[in-house]
């Protein structure tokens, strides 16, 4: 177990480092930064949260006592009254939702058009790229679509890009130093966005409650099997949670 005590960590750099059970006391981490960090079960007394920023999941957040997860979900869906139809239950509401994520995303690159294209491929705050987002949502439609809902073994493209915490898997392409243009892309994200309407479009009841059928080539995901409302579920909210970052950087980038 890793304790420290009255130690100052300014400039420390703790990468692919298990800090499980650690303890930390009179420990002075201010302006750290966390990225990719399982924070699940950590428990904080006596500590000072001033201008903090934590962009995540929020579940079972207690805060001075109070449960800060679901308030942080209704002031959510109140500045986004849109959210609400991100949680479909039925194929008309599926529907919906896709044509609710595709109609956000026009306009969203239609804002990306506007500025320099070098610019598309600058990361903003560590973070990737607006191409590189573009890359990752035709990953998670290739992976979550492509292969497990209809069987494709191998669906990925060149461009496609995993999520940074994924292991390397025979097969999974991930390139980061490609900086293809944005039409490049983009004419892979409508082929990518015209198969989840056709899956869409095609749903009934029964479909939406059946499981898939598990592939038995290796890849990503794991070859088992997975609910269709979990995979469609999944690639919607893979969809909006990334347009909201996208036009979070967009914003800097026109500062710029």
């Amino acid at each position: 177990m890793a304790e420290f005590t009255d130690d100052d960590l300014a400039g420390a750099e703790f990468t692919d480092v298990r800090l499980t059970d650690a303890r930390f006391r009179s420990v002075d981490l201010s302006g750290s930064r966390f990225r990719l960090v399982d924070l699940s079960g950590v428990t904080m007394r006596a500590v000072d949260l001033h201008n903090v920023t934590i962009d995540g999941w929020a579940e079972n957040l207690v805060i001075n006592g109070v449960d800060v997860g679901p308030l942080i979900e209704a002031e959510l869906d109140r500045r986004h009254p849109e959210r609400l139809k991100l949680r479909p239950t039925d194929p008309r509401g599926f529907g919906e939702a896709w044509e609710l994520i595709s109609g956000l995303w026009a306009s969203t690159v239609d804002r990306a058009r506007r500025l320099p294209p070098e610019l598309l491929n600058e990361s903003v705050d560590e973070e990737w790229s607006f191409i590189q987002t573009l890359r990752h949502l035709v990953f998670a439609t290739d992976a979550w679509i492509l292969r497990t809902v209809l069987g494709d073994p191998s669906p990925w493209d060149a461009l496609d890009l995993p999520h940074d915490q994924m292991p390397n898997t025979p097969g999974v392409p991930r390139n980061l130093l490609v900086r293809p243009a944005l039409d490049e892309i983009l004419e892979l994200r409508v082929d990518r966005q015209s198969v989840v309407r056709r899956v869409i479009d095609e749903l009934t009841e029964e479909k939406l409650s059946a499981m898939t059928t598990p592939v038995e080539a290796p890849g990503y995901p794991e070859s088992q099997s997975y609910s269709v409302r979990g995979c469609l579920l999944g690639v919607i909210d893979e969809e909006w949670s990334h347009r909201q970052y996208a036009e979070r950087d967009l914003a800097v980038l026109e500062s710029r």
